[in-house]
């Protein structure tokens, strides 16, 4: 009758196996090293991605969301009830000289030759945007009613109403009320663009305007009120 081998636990066979080479420990611990370094490499590299992707998307959202809302204020103003309040084109400089002259304006300061180019290319994006013929009314500041000519969307009419008071703040209340009173009387079922100054806009919307912007207003019973504004090209 064949004799059988003990059966020897696991344990048992574990001790008294023989220890792997040394070379063999340390195959293993470099193929470790090499593992980790590939995880951390992956890792880094999907951190990246990921990272350019939302860097990406939050530069382009919100550009996105501002063609959107410009597309907005150009149908309002298309749409009646709406008025394009505007500040002047560029003209270099803070007021006026004290001794300036309305009749005269070589005594004003005045549209720079970039304001010119200014004025006709914000001529060219309401046009562009629907809107070929407008009533146009301005400022008797030479700046103003060189815009207003450049822009060429109708004959200009001065409206003293839109006169600057920068150098008269005595006159911000009166001129603005009086501003209010006006175009609560207007007819506003085609487009009207308003050329003035920064004060002004600002007495009457309580938000400022760059040169050559359009605030657009909506105007109803209620009073005026700001919906945005277009900056120029």
């Amino acid at each position: 009758m064949p004799t059988r081998e003990p059966h020897l636990p696991e344990r048992h066979l574990t001790e008294n196996a023989a220890p792997a080479p040394p070379w063999r420990d340390r195959r293993g611990q470099e193929f470790a090293a090499i593992r980790r370094r590939r995880r951390h490499a992956l890792a880094t590299a999907r951190s990246a991605v990921v990272s350019l992707l939302l860097g990406g998307l939050t530069s382009v959202l919100p550009t996105h969301a501002r063609a959107q809302d410009t597309a907005a204020l150009w149908q309002a103003l298309r749409g009646g009830g709406h008025v394009a309040l505007m500040r002047h084109a560029l003209a270099p400089g803070t007021g006026d000289p004290a001794d300036f002259s309305l009749d005269d304006c070589a005594t004003q300061r005045n549209l720079s030759d970039g304001g010119r180019r200014q004025a006709v290319r914000i001529g060219e994006s309401f046009r562009r945007n629907g809107i070929e013929r407008a009533r146009v009314f301005s400022s008797q500041w030479c700046r103003c009613r060189e815009t207003a000519r450049l822009i060429d969307l109708g004959t200009v009419a001065p409206l003293p109403a839109l006169n600057s008071f920068f150098q008269q703040w005595e006159h911000r209340d009166s001129r603005t009320q009086a501003l209010r009173q006006w175009l609560a009387t207007q007819d506003l079922s085609t487009p009207m663009v308003l050329v003035t100054h920064q004060v002004n806009i600002t007495a009457l919307t309580g938000r400022g305007a760059a040169s050559g912007e359009i605030v657009v207003v909506a105007v109803g019973d209620g009073g005026v009120e700001a919906l945005g504004g277009i900056k120029p090209d």
